[in-house]
């Protein structure tokens, strides 16, 4: 089966008495002509770059710009004085993100989930519950068959391209991947899964893509973390009981109706909004006197 409806998916499990990763491993094999083994390996190198990504972040290299850097260790230093309004997992969370954010705006080596700005967001969910002991190895590889499915059927109904649909389509997609992969990891159901990916993107839907200067860095970093804190609320309401009044493949549709809409400045073009407030109009003007 292809993965372009989130019910097509529910129905696949249901019917076969499978979890929702299971549907979109079998689909992998099915369309790579795979191994289950060889499958979960490459997924397994997913997961390892993504801890990598942030266990060897130090917070000691800025971007090229300059605008990008340290933020992710000062999270995790306000972190560690345990004194958080977020409470210790939400603190994690947000560090977890600026770290994979500044990952990519220096250049070190992250996962496009599903793209390179919206990286962090995936990862900052999963990564704090690993290392508390609350998954191991194999069920972040899971997990992430989960938000694979979720990235493909967004990409396929829609859009995941901040050029094509704005950051809702980036960090809004990003977010929906990692609200339905913690509730699947909180074994929540098929239909749970679906109303956390509804939520996440409704409540990012028709967010611009306004870079500064062109960058991935500025406002991009800090929506990671935006996209991380709003998945974990939205899968704790999913598993609470809380549902999504609008279906969610109709949601996936109208992000996707909504960034076909959106205005050229809007997406990924550095022509309006922040990009075009006075500093982002000076930042675009002393990187183009650097080069």
């Amino acid at each position: 089966m292809a993965l372009d409806s989130m019910q097509e998916i529910f129905d696949a499990a249901d019917a076969g008495g499978r979890e929702f990763w299971e549907v979109v491993l079998d689909t992998d094999m099915e369309e790579r002509s795979v191994t289950a083994e060889a499958s979960m390996e490459k997924m397994r190198i997913a997961w390892r770059a993504m801890l990598e990504a942030v266990d060897t972040y130090r917070g000691d290299r800025l971007s090229a710009s300059g605008l990008v850097g340290g933020d992710g260790k000062k999270m995790r230093n306000y972190a560690a004085e345990m004194n958080t309004l977020s409470g210790p997992y939400l603190a994690a969370v947000i560090a977890s993100a600026l770290c994979t954010g500044e990952s990519n705006a220096c250049m070190r080596r992250i996962v496009a989930a599903p793209t390179a700005g919206a990286s962090g967001v995936l990862p900052a969910v999963l990564i704090p519950l690993y290392h508390r002991g609350d998954i191991d190895e194999d069920a972040a590889v899971r997990g992430l068959y989960v938000a694979a499915g979720i990235g493909a059927v967004v990409g396929s109904r829609a859009c995941i391209s901040g050029a094509s649909g704005g950051c809702q389509a980036e960090i809004g997609t990003a977010s929906a991947m990692a609200a339905g992969t913690l509730t699947a990891l909180r074994g929540g159901s098929c239909q749970q899964i679906g109303h956390a990916v509804a939520m996440a993107l409704k409540n990012l839907l028709g967010l611009v893509c306004d870079p500064v200067a062109g960058l991935v860095e500025v406002p991009c970093v800090k929506r990671n973390v935006v996209g991380a804190v709003n998945a974990v609320s939205c899968a704790d309401m999913a598993l609470a009981g809380v549902e999504s009044r609008v279906p969610v493949d109709q949601v996936i549709d109208c992000m996707g109706a909504v960034g076909r809409k959106m205005s050229e400045e809007f997406r990924e073009t550095a022509l309006g909004g922040l990009a075009d407030s006075p500093f982002g109009r000076e930042v675009k003007e002393r990187m183009k006197n650097q080069v």
